[in-house]
């Protein structure tokens, strides 16, 4: 682990010889790789493709994407020098993991949603706890919404819950969004405290292994936990696989990973956030919260993650999008996603189209990162 130091029967054969053409070996490392296929397959013009990955090469700057319809990818693309066999630091795209194993730890009746924070904590609550704080609940860390006026800062090398227990409980709990990472990373403390293992070691054989997760890596605090609220690295497409796994509601390979209650409860808006510094960034930031998940327009959810990483999923089209970058243009990666996607997704098979594919083949080999110039 770091440290935080450190921190179609034969049209599906068809397509996956186009796809390994479109990127040669992408998907050949990957421990059991979801299925490839062509665009025009699975309902969207190689145009519409083509037309998404220039949109998306003049954000400054994404590294990768991958597009998953009808559980099979259409495209995928790397920035150079970025790789589909190159993990990425997820940043708080962690946090939508984390969700999961508190999920599935209450699946498994070692916590609720109705639990009070404090029960787990008695050595590091503060002598004497407001009564906002005591009545912090698991439900409130999960929505942002514990009580803080601002986040608390991390001090003496990492993030500690004595210190987030220490913050100023200034709203009575569930009523008003403050984004919170030392919250998440307080999830975390959480799954180690019932579970015996932290989020990654939980995780592994239940979340990582059936999605064919291979090797992920996920910094831990002093204290011995995973960071839960960032410092998650894996690559594209697990990203795409996790969105691939809520898209169908928590199952997977016909075994029921996660319950469907929890897939809808996480991904649902449980409360509002359009008052908060964020809704600048744009309107998918003002659509309500989740469990740790975002909500988007066109009815969409997401997890996100500081300098651009998303996992956009689209139940009305059936689609997942995953994007790793290093950018702060969050909303002109989402608005490439609404602008040249979106609209362009069909009910129907449309015409192979294998001229449009080489067009496809030849944007993507050209793909580059281009940072935008910084001071020194």
């Amino acid at each position: 682990m770091l440290t935080w130091e450190s921190a179609m029967k034969n049209r599906s054969m068809v397509a996956t010889v186009v796809l390994a053409c479109l990127v040669a070996g992408s998907a050949a490392w990957a421990a059991n790789p979801l299925p490839r296929s062509t665009p025009e397959a699975q309902g969207i013009s190689s145009q519409a493709i083509r037309d998404y990955v220039e949109a998306a090469d003049k954000v400054n700057t994404q590294h990768s994407f991958m597009i998953v319809r009808h559980g099979h990818v259409i495209a995928e693309g790397w920035w150079k020098p970025e790789a589909a066999d190159k993990p990425h630091i997820l940043n708080s795209l962690s946090k939508s993991f984390n969700s999961t194993a508190v999920g599935m730890a209450i699946e498994e009746g070692k916590l609720s949603l109705d639990d009070h924070v404090l029960k787990f904590f008695p050595a590091d609550a503060p002598a004497e706890p407001s009564e906002n704080l005591k009545a912090l609940t698991v439900r409130d860390l999960l929505t942002m919404s514990g009580g803080h006026d601002t986040e608390p800062k991390s001090v003496g090398g990492g993030p500690s819950v004595k210190t987030f227990l220490a913050h100023p409980f200034v709203h009575k709990p569930g009523t008003h969004f403050q984004y919170n990472s030392m919250g998440s990373y307080t999830l975390s403390s959480i799954i180690t405290k019932v579970t015996g293992k932290t989020s990654l070691e939980y995780l592994k054989p239940k979340l990582f292994e059936p999605l064919g997760i291979e090797n992920p890596t996920w910094a831990v605090s002093p204290e011995g936990n995973s960071l839960g609220g960032g410092g998650l690295k894996v690559c594209t497409e697990d990203i795409a696989k996790l969105g691939q796994l809520y898209l169908q509601k928590g199952k997977w390979n016909g075994k029921q990973l996660i319950s469907e209650k929890w897939v809808e409860m996480a991904t649902s808006k449980q409360v509002d956030n359009d008052k908060e510094s964020h809704s600048k960034i744009g309107i998918d930031w003002t659509q309500g919260y989740g469990f740790q998940f975002w909500r988007c327009t066109h009815s969409s959810f997401r997890g996100d993650g500081a300098g651009g990483q998303l996992m956009v999923v689209i139940p009305e089209k059936d689609t997942v999008v995953a994007i790793t970058a290093d950018t702060g243009n969050f909303q002109g990666e989402m608005n490439a996603i609404w602008d040249k996607l979106y609209p362009a997704f069909k009910s129907e098979a449309l015409p192979e189209d294998s001229a449009g594919q080489e067009k496809v083949r030849q944007a993507i080999a050209k793909l580059e990162a281009h940072p935008a110039k910084r001071a020194n």
